[in-house]
């Protein structure tokens, strides 16, 4: 692997080998009394965030540190960005200041894409071998996929599998990254996939994706193995794709009534931030069925584990 841009680059057994690490990984730190492994020593990775975010910046920022890397945040609204640097030109300088990595969030799809063409391009007329890794830790409304790699990882360790099991994914699928990345994911490794939205939150194409589309969620969570639940980006909304907050909840919320349609073993799932009383209800939140903590201890696993693939490689990590 030289970047991480999309869950289309890998297929069922490179997906499985990366969450085969992850978990090496969890049991490497299990018990020790200080994180801390020696496995990307003298490494520099940076992550460049263009929007928000707590959940996937700290845990990148944590999978280095704990890997010994050296980790920098650049913040477009405290970087140069602010006075108006383009983003090829932030590329290249957090690349000659030394990145061996940048982990790149931005609101523009494609915009981690373009980046690693950069860096590849640089390395091609330089000479010079070849240029920092990329890792897209969000692009607009198209992909996250190290969001996938963990959500798949969470329901690997409540189920037992993913292939085979069915999987609900409900809410805002028009400007979910996190749903494209899942879908395709949970595809390829042997998911039965269901969308359930508003036509108004899907976007066109959907039924050329590896999932059934449906608008009735009380059917579709009846005998279903796991629900992930999205949240409803109203930043990047413009207009009223539903009624109000009130009719989403009834139609779409996850409630304790709901919960009860699913399979005693379900597993709930929450990307997060969540909006409870809206899209989930805090008791479901707070069920035992309920992972998101769980999603965010793997987010910092699944990250290490990209990280040494795309840094050092497939040999063993150093324990």
């Amino acid at each position: 692997m030289r970047h991480l841009l999309s869950v289309a680059a890998l297929d069922r057994a490179a997906a499985n080998e990366l969450l085969d690490e992850a978990e090496r990984f969890e049991q490497a730190l299990l018990g020790r009394e200080v994180h801390k492994l020696p496995t990307l020593r003298g490494r520099t990775v940076m992550t460049v965030f263009y929007e928000n975010s707590t959940r996937t910046r700290v845990s990148f920022e944590v999978a280095g540190k704990w890997m010994s890397a050296d980790v920098i945040n650049v913040s477009a609204s405290s970087s140069s960005v602010a006075k108006g640097e383009s983003l090829r030109d932030t590329a290249l300088t957090l690349h000659a200041a030394g990145a061996d990595a940048l982990i790149v969030r931005h609101p523009a799809s494609g915009a981690a894409h373009q980046i690693a063409r950069w860096m590849d391009e640089w390395a091609v007329s330089t000479g010079r071998g070849s240029g920092p890794a990329v890792v897209n830790a969000g692009d607009g409304t198209h992909e996250h996929p190290t969001q996938a790699l963990l959500d798949a990882l969470t329901l690997r360790q409540r189920l037992g599998d993913i292939e085979g099991k069915r999987v609900v994914i409900v809410g805002d699928i028009l400007h979910s990254r996190v749903a494209r990345s899942n879908v395709f994911l949970l595809a390829t490794l042997g998911a039965e996939v269901v969308l359930v939205a508003p036509r108004t939150l899907l976007p066109v194409g959907v039924e050329s994706w590896p999932a059934r589309v449906s608008h009735h969620l009380d059917a579709e969570l009846i005998g279903a193995d796991a629900v992930l639940m999205l949240r409803v980006q109203a930043e990047r909304m413009n207009g009223g794709f539903f009624p109000s907050a009130r009719e989403y909840s009834i139609t779409y919320g996850l409630s304790e009534r709901r919960l009860a349609l699913m399979e005693d073993h379900a597993v709930v799932l929450h990307p997060g931030p969540m909006l409870r009383g809206m899209e989930i209800a805090s008791s479901v939140a707070d069920s035992p069925k309920a992972a998101v903590l769980q999603q965010v201890t793997n987010g910092v696993h699944v990250r290490m584990a990209v990280l040494f693939r795309l840094l050092v490689g497939t040999q063993e990590a150093v324990a």
